[in-house]
């Protein structure tokens, strides 16, 4: 039979009183949802953007996506069976690991597995990540695309950014006729090699959103039968 440890007194960390606040507002929400769901599940997501969370959110209205500070879950959940929250919830505490959100929802878990197997979106490539594709800037006039589409289809980079590409990103461009020009082929980065800020934020200036983001997620706690279960997904980018 599942425990509830509701009376049991957890003390966060000493925080300033707003931090404080907000811990043990996700902390309060995180064992609300836990007597109120059928399933917890945590979901990895790592260099998540704000738009993919709305987007969850508004698809899985009725469920509730909590984001919180991986201590104060753990400590939500408990640790170990002496402190856990209901029984054997220290075992998904043990899985809590980097960025994660907790997914509380009474969807089957053929539903949840089926969504975020099927969920990717092009994501702009982060510092650290690979490179997506070989991107070589054309020499003359720097179009806004660099030069991913017909010039006809594109526009000149508005001049006021030859300052940023010239000392930010260390390209060397210069001012001719009003428009910011190469005299030679730039090339920023090959297909799979390591990005760096430089070459991801030349990237992100070109539009270049060809990198996939996927949540993953492996493991589920089952409320009812305090069980928890992995589950396969594809986690490949």
């Amino acid at each position: 039979m599942a425990r509830s440890r509701r009376s049991k007194l957890v003390t966060l960390a000493k925080t300033d009183s707003k931090t404080r606040e907000v811990k043990e507002r996700v902390f309060d929400s995180v064992r609300e949802s836990l007597d109120t769901y059928k399933y917890c599940w945590v979901l990895k997501l790592d260099d998540v953007r704000t738009p993919v969370l709305q987007e969850i959110r508004s698809q899985w209205v009725g469920s509730r996506l909590i984001m919180g500070k991986r201590k104060v879950f753990i400590k939500a959940l408990g640790d170990t069976r002496e402190n856990e929250y209901k029984e054997n919830l220290f075992r998904l505490s043990a899985k809590i690991d980097g960025v994660v959100g907790l997914l509380f929802t009474n969807e089957d878990v053929s539903v949840v597995k089926d969504y975020f197997t099927a969920y990717e979106r092009n994501d702009y490539s982060r510092a650290g990540s690979r490179a997506p594709m070989d991107f070589t800037i054309p020499e003359g006039i720097i179009y806004s695309r660099g030069g991913q589409i017909p010039m006809e289809d594109d526009v000149p980079m508005v001049h006021s950014l030859e300052p940023t590409m010239r000392n930010k990103f260390e390209i060397p461009t210069k001012i001719v006729k009003g428009k910011i020009t190469l005299e030679q082929p730039y090339k920023v980065c090959s297909k799979g090699e390591k990005l760096d800020v430089r070459k991801s934020l030349i990237l992100k200036q070109f539009g270049i959103a060809e990198s996939k983001f996927k949540i993953k997620s492996q493991y589920y706690y089952d409320i009812e039968k305090s069980e928890v279960n992995e589950v396969n997904i594809n986690l490949e980018n």
